[in-house]
């Protein structure tokens, strides 16, 4: 288990975390959340032992985190962390090394996920002759190719596209499955719904909204209702009831306070014209995010 206790961290007069207390247990895909400065990428350098808390303490399986467990850890950072002008299997292979592994194992391991990203032909190319996108999927290679037991994820989506962002989510889930702990951040909350049972949302160094997703979607009260239809939906907007609307390409979202509103919005649409959906939904992570923190997370 990883354990944060009263964590905060100071440079000069500006706090960048404040009192952040965590439990991220075994096999846990933990998403952290929070718009840029919230203090992601400064908790995790402090988990990694590159930062120093001012006050609070860090603990993985009971212990501090020092060079010792540090063979046991992989770190994703958000931005480009690749020797340039290094081929691209030696680079994974030495850092592989670093962490303690055999050159030969090392290298089979290297071969082995070269080829589950589809892009075994790139083992003797610079890093700096790839895409952003291959580079990132180096990156990500380069962070799990020693089998860590935890694993910390900055942005490992950034720069990725459509197929290659489903590569990676497929990757994510079996480490997991096999027993490494995961801690990521996403830009795209969508990625964390989908794969977390657990959050933490940080706000200017705070956290906000911590613990099991689906409690905090069904403790937050609000719901979603979609609609789309043939005619316009304005007339929706002055429902008792509906607190936020926005219109989408084919028709409205409607936050609502109650389940109930829902009826009478549905009451309010017969005889109106063709609706082609009607749909009552959890609020999503981003509305959470707007009332908590009072802005998008993008």
């Amino acid at each position: 288990m990883l354990v944060l206790e009263n964590v905060t961290k100071r440079f000069n007069d500006f706090t960048a975390v404040n009192d952040l207390s965590l439990q991220i247990p075994e096999r846990e895909l933990f998403g952290f959340l929070g718009a840029n400065g919230a203090g992601k990428t400064t908790t995790f350098r402090m988990i990694l032992g590159i930062l120093q808390p001012n006050a609070g303490a860090i603990h993985w399986n009971g212990k501090p985190i020092n060079y010792k467990v540090s063979p046991l850890i992989g770190y994703l950072p958000e931005e480009r962390g690749l020797y340039p002008k290094m081929k691209v299997k030696d680079q994974i292979v030495y850092l592989a090394r670093l962490r303690g592994m055999d050159k030969k194992e090392a290298a089979a391991e290297t071969d082995r996920w070269l080829e589950r990203f589809h892009v075994p032909d790139y083992a003797g190319k610079r890093v700096e002759e790839l895409s952003k996108g291959n580079q990132q999927k180096i990156q990500f290679i380069s962070s799990v190719v020693h089998k860590p037991q935890l694993l910390i994820l900055d942005e490992p989506f950034s720069g990725l596209d459509p197929v290659n962002v489903e590569l990676l989510k497929e990757a994510v889930v079996e480490l997991r499955e096999s027993g490494t702990t995961i801690v990521f951040s996403s830009h795209r909350m969508e990625h964390v719904e989908e794969l977390c049972e657990n959050v933490c949302m940080m706000h200017r160094g705070r956290p906000v909204v911590h613990g099991s997703l689906r409690e905090i979607k069904r403790s937050f009260g609000k719901k979603n209702v979609t609609v789309q239809a043939d005619f316009n939906l304005d007339f929706l907007r002055e429902i008792p009831g509906v607190l936020r609307t926005k219109n989408t390409a084919e028709g409205m979202v409607l936050q609502v306070a109650k389940e109930e509103t829902s009826q009478h919005i549905f009451a309010a649409l017969q005889e109106k014209g063709f609706v082609t959906r009607f749909e009552l939904e959890e609020p999503s992570l981003n509305d959470i995010f707007i009332e908590k923190a009072g802005a998008s997370y993008e």
